[in-house]
């Protein structure tokens, strides 16, 4: 039935306008907004809605995942644009909070509304 419809993800977040200082400012990515409902560019084509939604919950998984080339310099990147990363306890995370505990490296940070991102290097 929808093997030939286009699908998009979604999330939801608290303020639709902090969130695309976020993600458009700090993350560097193409946003845009329509009916109080912003869109991110990402690339290949992969759309995706960020709505807000009144008595927001952050998921507590991760729900979006930025593959790099170099987690190292993405991590110090980030963090010099003022991103926090989590550390998670039994997660195998080096000082930066970057686990290189086997799987990929991964690194986890929380966007303004509490919703959990990543950054990942495949090795």
């Amino acid at each position: 039935m929808f093997a030939d419809t286009k699908a998009f993800s979604g999330f939801a977040v608290d303020d639709v306008e902090k969130a695309r200082e976020f993600y458009g400012g700090t993350l560097g990515l193409r946003t845009s907004v329509e009916y109080g409902i912003m869109t991110l560019h990402l690339v290949g084509g992969r759309d995706t809605i960020v709505y807000p939604k009144p008595g927001h919950h952050p998921a507590d998984y991760t729900i979006l995942n930025f593959q790099v080339e170099d987690i190292d310099y993405a991590v110090d990147q980030l963090a010099e644009r003022g991103v926090v990363f989590e550390h998670y306890e039994g997660m195998g995370q080096d000082d930066k909070g970057i686990n290189r505990a086997g799987g990929p490296y991964i690194a986890w940070f929380k966007d303004p509304a509490g919703n959990i991102l990543a950054v990942l290097q495949e090795r």
